[in-house]
C-alpha cells in the first residue's frame, strides 16, 4: 500500500511540474505575438490617442514586467480565478468557457465513441482476414480518409447537403423559430445541426485509429500464446475476443488518451466553419482580440485535458491488461 501512494504522490507531483511549464511557456509565447488588446481597442476610435492606450495598459496590468503579469495571473489561477475577459463585455473568463464547453465536449465525446464503433472492428476485420477481399477494401477508404482534408470535406458537404440538396442545415446551433418548437422539436432541430460536425470529426480520427487497431491486433496474432490457444482447439472468437483483442486495444487506449486535448484545438476549424458557439469558436476568437486572459483561461483547460487523458491512459492500460496494474503483483 506504501508502495502505490508514493507512486500516486510522484505521479501528481509530476503532473503539477509539467502543468506549471505549460503554462508558463503559453503565458510567454502569447505576448509575443504582434498586436495587444490596447491596440485593437484604440485603433477603430478617432478619439484614443497614446494617454488612453497607456490607462488601459494600467488598467489590465500589462504595463509590469512580463513575470510580474504571470505571478499575479498564477495567484488568482490557484484561487480558480480565470479574470476578466479583455474585450467585449469584459464577463468573467469561466462564465464564458463554461457556457461553450457543453457543445464542445457532447460533440468530441460523441465523436470518440462513433470513432470507437467504426474503427475498432474495422481495424480487428482487417487483421483476422489479413490479405482477403475486406482488408483491401479497408486500406483503400482508409487511405481517402487520410488524404481528405476535413475542412474541404465540410465545404463540400455543404455544398451538397446544405445548397444543392437542403437536407440538413449547415450554420448554428438551432433554426429560426426554435423557441415556438415543442420539446422534441427542439432536440430533433439540434441534432439536424450536429450531424454534419460531428462527421467531420468522425472522419478525420477513424482511419488513423483502425490502422493502429489492425497493427496490433497483427502484432499480438503473432505471440506465442495466441498460438498456444489456437493449438488448444479453442474457437476462433475465444481467441480473438477472450486472448487478443484485449491486449490489442493497448495502442489504442494510448490514442484516447492523447485524443481528450483535441475538444479544444480540433474544434476550432469546424466550429468556425459551421458557426458553432463553442470552445473552438471561442478560443479563435480570443487569439483575434489578444484576450490574453480568456486566452490564457483556454489554454489552462486544454492542459489539464492533456494530463487528465495521460492519468485516463494510465488508468485504461491497468483495465486491459491486468499485469501491469500498479502493485498487484507485490501484493500477493
Amino acid at each position: 500500500m506504501g508502495q502505490v501512494l508514493k507512486k500516486i504522490l510522484i505521479k501528481l507531483l509530476w503532473v503539477g511540474v509539467v502543468f506549471l511549464g505549460i503554462t508558463v511557456i503559453s503565458f510567454w509565447v502569447i505576448h509575443l505575438a504582434p498586436g495587444s488588446p490596447t491596440d485593437l481597442q484604440t485603433t477603430l476610435n478617432p478619439e484614443a490617442g497614446v494617454e488612453a492606450r497607456l490607462q488601459l495598459e494600467k488598467l489590465y496590468g500589462l504595463d509590469q514586467p512580463l513575470h510580474v503579469q504571470y505571478v499575479g495571473w498564477l495567484k488568482r489561477l490557484v484561487r480558480l480565478d480565470f479574470g476578466q475577459s479583455m474585450s467585449g463585455d469584459h464577463r468573467p473568463v469561466w462564465d464564458k468557457i463554461r457556457e461553450r464547453l457543453p457543445l464542445t465536449f457532447g460533440m468530441n465525446v460523441a465523436s470518440l465513441l462513433l470513432t470507437l464503433l467504426i474503427a475498432v472492428p474495422i481495424g480487428v476485420a482487417a487483421a483476422w482476414w489479413r490479405g482477403g477481399a475486406f482488408d483491401k477494401i479497408s486500406t483503400v477508404i482508409v487511405f481517402i480518409g487520410f488524404a481528405m482534408p476535413g475542412f474541404w470535406l465540410a465545404l463540400l458537404l455543404m455544398l451538397w447537403l446544405g445548397i444543392a440538396w437542403p437536407i440538413l442545415p449547415i450554420s448554428g446551433l438551432t433554426s429560426m423559430g426554435f423557441e415556438s418548437m415543442s420539446g422534441p422539436g427542439q432536440w430533433w432541430d439540434v441534432t439536424k445541426h450536429l450531424i454534419l460536425p460531428i462527421f467531420i470529426y468522425t472522419s478525420g480520427s477513424w482511419a488513423g485509429m483502425s490502422r493502429f487497431m489492425r497493427s496490433s491486433m497483427l502484432e499480438v496474432l503473432r505471440q506465442d500464446y495466441i498460438m498456444t490457444a489456437r493449438a488448444k482447439g479453442l474457437s476462433s472468437r475465444v481467441v480473438l475476443f477472450k486472448h487478443a483483442l484485449r491486449n490489442a486495444l493497448m495502442p489504442v487506449i494510448t490514442i484516447l488518451g492523447l485524443s481528450v486535448p483535441a475538444l479544444i484545438g480540433g474544434s476550432v476549424i469546424i466550429e468556425s466553419i459551421f458557426a458553432l458557439p463553442g470552445l473552438g469558436q471561442l478560443f479563435y476568437q480570443a487569439v483575434m482580440a489578444r484576450d490574453y486572459p480568456l486566452i490564457m483561461g483556454s489554454l489552462v483547460l486544454g492542459a489539464v485535458l492533456t494530463l487528465a487523458g495521460n492519468l485516463l491512459a494510465d488508468v485504461g492500460y491497468g483495465l486491459a491488461d491486468p499485469r501491469i496494474r500498479v502493485g498487484r503483483g507485490r501484493s500477493r
